[in-house]
């Protein structure tokens, strides 16, 4: 399914009963912040906020803030509906036979639309504002922590082509909004538009015309985010989840096409031999504030969108926020495709507490002697998997959405020097753990059973399971017990535990017994 701009993702949230008006007027500078940072954390509805100080346009936030706004985003009922159409793509074999050939043949009708096309006009250009007209300071752009920068745009699909080859990049980079027509563009050096922009400074380029695209389809907004190999087009993924192409239109002051559906179009471009801005600080995904550091500066030459727009945000910072179900639909998605480079590879969870590269949990169909170790130099070797900081490895067996089975696990099977493994790698720009910028150490953990030839010469024990059968005598005479119990989470029974985000609801929900039982006891 797709939708025609955020106006129709509203209204269907609304439909759902996933979406809350607001109507009291708000101040963009943290107040709107501050509201959607309480909702984010209670697993709150997503935030129309329509009547922001300063702005005619209304704001979404938290649109993508649970797994069932997260899947309605991309068009499914579940999340794992495209995480079932990827693994049977990836998976396809060349036909053998004439049978295999027109199964395969039934598969190409829904590829057919991927690929983006080009149209006359799109709705994203009924209102064209350019050169002096141009004035950032109408939108809602928020201010979100009391010491950021400024005010930042959060949400864009920054759209560039490689200077060589003209191929065409979509990434979401944080914006600093600089004054009524500029904003600092915030290119971490792994990313393809920072590649796009040095590339144009060695060639003597004064020009590297930008586009950013705000709003449209919210398929659009993830893909941008969305860790795709080198080569792999982030509007042909988003026309592969929303079944539909994503239909572009030129745009008016630069050599570049945007969406033709997208609430706003920012155009314009950085000059790759101007002297960079100071850009920061700003409240990250990690939950602390990056520092000021140089980054090019973003000339707006235009500004169009479509009657209606709707300005969307999203406000990362402490987890739990928002950008949790962007990280988790990212996993569910991708997993797929880790598969097919390591198919002993079973589950994978990046608990959003580790704000998505500082934390992996993997668990392995274990194959041979030191296998943990072998997946995870591979890992560090996988694209964005690279940066993950700690990667902990388990055997089948072990549910790694279930965080309490995975402490449980990891803490029972670890011999500390035996099981850590260090190296040094690249870490992420946003990470300021290290000693130094962008180079860091990381850790393998094998928390998986261990082999002779691994060194242990003991016996390795059993976990304690009940037996099947003494399980299903107690589910049915339970009624007749008068116990009033739910069961908790499911260490022993091998079942795979239903699971949130992460350990904060099942964290929230111990709280809330113990409030209970020491309300009952000084009562």
């Amino acid at each position: 399914m797709a939708w025609d701009g955020l106006g129709a993702f509203v209204r269907a949230l609304e439909e759902r009963a996933e979406l809350v008006r607001i109507r009291r007027r708000v101040d963009p500078n943290l107040e709107v912040s501050a509201i959607a940072d309480r909702v984010m954390k209670s697993n709150g509805p997503a935030l129309l906020f329509e009547n922001v100080a300063g702005s005619s346009f209304p704001l979404l936030i938290n649109a993508y803030g649970s797994k069932r706004r997260m899947s309605l985003a991309l068009g499914v009922d579940d999340l794992e509906e495209h995480a079932a159409a990827i693994a049977e793509l990836v998976h396809t074999k060349a036909p053998s036979s004439a049978r295999e050939l027109a199964q395969l043949a039934l598969k190409l009708p829904e590829l057919a639309h991927v690929s983006p096309r080009s149209v006359g006009r799109g709705s994203c250009q009924d209102v064209i504002h350019t050169g002096p007209d141009v004035d950032l300071d109408s939108l809602p752009i928020l201010t979100c922590w009391p010491h950021d920068g400024g005010p930042f745009i959060t949400l864009p699909q920054v759209i560039t082509r490689d200077p060589e080859n003209g191929v065409r990049n979509v990434g979401c980079y944080r914006m600093q909004k600089l004054g009524r027509n500029e904003t600092a563009m915030h290119w971490q050096v792994h990313k393809t538009g920072a590649r796009h922009f040095r590339r144009a400074r060695e060639m003597g380029l004064r020009r590297l015309d930008v586009a950013v695209a705000l709003g449209g389809d919210p398929a659009m907004m993830y893909a941008a985010t969305a860790p795709l190999p080198d080569g792999i087009d982030e509007w042909m993924f988003a026309g592969f989840l929303r079944k539909r192409a994503v239909a572009t239109v030129a745009c008016t002051t630069v050599d570049l096409e945007v969406p033709a559906d997208a609430d706003f179009v920012l155009e314009g471009y950085v000059d790759p031999q101007e002297e960079l801005v100071s850009e920061g600080p700003f409240g990250d995904h990690t939950g602390y504030y990056t520092p000021v550091e140089p980054f090019p500066r973003f000339h707006v030459t235009a500004l169009t969108r479509r009657d209606g727009a709707v300005y969307p945000a999203t406000l990362v910072g402490p987890p739990p926020m928002e950008d949790a179900w962007l990280g988790k639909a990212t996993e569910r998605l991708f997993l797929p495709m880790l598969r097919l480079l390591f198919p002993e590879v079973v589950d994978m969870n990046l608990p959003v507490e580790g704000a998505f590269h500082n934390l992996v949990l993997l668990s392995i169909k274990k194959q041979y002697p030191f296998h943990a170790s072998r997946i995870a130099h591979g890992l560090w070797g996988a694209g964005q998997m690279t940066f993950s900081k700690v990667i902990c490895v388990f055997d089948d067996d072990v549910d790694v959405q279930d965080l309490q089975q995975v402490a449980w696990r990891l803490l029972a099977n670890l011999d500390p020097k035996r099981d850590f493994a260090f190296v040094d790698g690249p870490i992420d720009q946003l990470d300021h753990g290290a000693n130094q910028p962008l180079w860091g150490s990381k850790v393998c953990i094998d928390a998986t059973r261990k082999w002779r030839e691994e060194g242990y010469t003991r016996v390795w024990p059993e976990p304690c399971r009940m037996s099947a059968e003494v399980v299903a005598r107690v589910e049915a005479l339970w009624p007749e017990l008068g116990i009033d119990a739910r069961p908790g989470p499911s260490f022993t029974n091998g079942a795979r535990a239903s699971h949130g985000v992460g350990g904060a609801d099942a964290m929230a929900r111990v709280i809330g017994v113990a409030r209970d039982l020491l309300a009952r006891t000084r009562s």
